[in-house]
């Protein structure tokens, strides 16, 4: 999968919240310890630092959700972090978007923190970011 490739997907799935562009992706790939995991219809990119990783960006394309595309990458990502050492995986969730919560909460992912106003969505208005956390035995 390409970057543009992404970047489609995200701007699809990510419906009220500025999807990244191409080459925000194609930058954030180009960094030390990141991870790019992907299937034809979703993908994840993460970043491991020591022994934390935390989820940049997750999305499947949207005839594709709830199809266990994002349960798949999820799985993924936790047995390549355990392989390397990792004991926490963390990231950030809109606060308005309750299926991303929920999705979480179901993987085990509890919150650890709020970061207010962090979202800019795509009609100008900002969203508060939910930090969470899952815990890699």
């Amino acid at each position: 999968m390409t970057a543009e490739d992404f970047a489609a997907i995200v701007d699809a799935a990510y419906v009220d919240m500025r999807p990244w562009s191409a080459k925000t992706i194609t930058e954030t790939l180009a960094q030390p310890q990141t991870c790019f995991l992907h299937r034809d219809t979703g993908g994840l990119i993460a970043r491991i630092v020591a022994d934390e990783c935390e989820i940049l960006a997750l999305a499947t394309a949207p005839e594709a959700q709830r199809s266990g595309v994002a349960s798949s990458l999820l799985a993924d990502l936790r047995d390549l972090v355990a392989k390397n050492g990792v004991t926490r995986i963390f990231l950030e969730v809109a606060e308005g978007n309750a299926s991303a919560r929920a999705f979480y909460a179901a993987k085990g992912f509890v919150p650890i923190g709020t970061r207010k106003g962090y979202y800019r969505l795509r009609d100008g208005s900002k969203d508060d970011a939910v930090l969470l956390s899952l815990t890699v035995p």
